[in-house]
């Protein structure tokens, strides 16, 4: 029994185990599965909505949302190039591409803590801001990225990178959330923030961060992204990125109402839609059932994952923790 209530506190261990088994059904079922190349498509699904996913995953756990992040990803590519054709070196164009998404991030936790806003508000009304000044700049045209510069290898260009990078800021947010004095307040500001404050966190200060470091791997995910396609687009990214990355932090078992959640649980999640989306390309299953699987998969991971909060309390109070 002990050993049950060890594996009930796995967070990522129905998610890891379904996947599994996701990716077992496939191979079964499609002798393209299993290859490299389709090894690297998966991945070019998954990064994107891992990185965002990581930032989504620390506002869900102190009770916030930002519903902005996919547009910070549309609109970084659009103003490095405004930083490069205005005569700025290319490192220069990519960093303060990525400044400008932090600041976005910290008007909307500002906007928040400051004026007391719901988020869901506040960075809806961010997310139409943001699109209308994409289509502005970009003139709602795609742009080619440039070529002959080294650091856009870095930042998308090279054949892993995107997907390399997916996994080192997995690695960097979860020991974040889980290993420091910030992981730690971040969950207490979500879990209890009357309690929280009371005790000396400064939940608000912990928001914002969180808001800023969100819109931050927006923006260089959006980089990333558009670097690897070698095009800017404006239609990439909005609504849709920002739910993929939102329901990839929930089936990894973040909880929507605050206060748990796992950077790991995140990546799986995006792992699993990836393994999902292309099996059904692969299949032959039109896509428009993906969509029923999202829903289904969001509705049975939120179940599960209540379900699991209630069979620990439980077993631990049987005397078995």
């Amino acid at each position: 029994m002990r050993f049950l209530l060890g594996l009930t506190r796995v967070k990522e261990l129905s998610i890891l185990l379904v996947t599994i088994v996701v990716g077992i059904y496939f191979t079964a079922t499609s002798s393209a599965f299993n290859s490299i190349d389709n090894y690297q498509t998966i991945a070019q699904y998954v990064a994107p909505w891992a990185i965002v996913a990581a930032g989504e995953v620390m506002l869900l756990i102190c009770g916030e949302i930002d519903l902005s992040a996919g547009f910070v990803f549309t609109l970084a590519p659009f103003v490095l190039m405004l930083f490069y054709v205005n005569g700025a070196p290319m490192v220069v164009a990519v960093l303060g591409a990525i400044l400008v998404s932090t600041l976005i991030g910290t008007v909307n936790g500002l906007i928040r803590t400051v004026l007391t806003l719901p988020s869901f508000i506040t960075t809806l009304g961010m997310a139409f801001l943001l699109q209308g000044l994409v289509l502005i700049i970009s003139n709602a045209r795609p742009v080619s990225v440039p070529t002959g510069h080294g650091i856009l290898e870095v930042f998308g260009g090279a054949r892993w990178s995107e997907f390399l990078w997916a996994l080192v800021i997995v690695a960097i947010m979860q020991t974040l959330l889980s290993a420091t004095r910030f992981g730690i307040y971040t969950q207490a500001a979500g879990g209890n923030p009357v309690a929280a404050a009371e005790s000396g966190i400064r939940v608000n200060r912990i928001k914002v961060v969180n808001f800023a470091i969100t819109s931050t791997l927006a923006g260089l995910a959006g980089i990333l992204q558009g670097t690897r396609v070698d095009s800017y687009d404006p239609t990439n990214g909005g609504f849709t990125l920002m739910f993929f990355a939102v329901a990839s932090a929930v089936i990894g078992g973040t909880a929507l109402l605050g206060g748990s959640g796992t950077v790991i649980g995140a990546l799986l999640g995006a792992l699993l839609l990836g393994i999902v989306f292309d099996g059904f390309n692969l299949t032959g299953v039109s896509a428009n059932a993906f969509n029923v699987v999202l829903g289904a998969a969001i509705l049975v991971a939120m179940i599960l994952n209540v379900s699991l909060i209630v069979l620990r309390k439980r077993l631990g109070a049987r005397g078995l923790s």
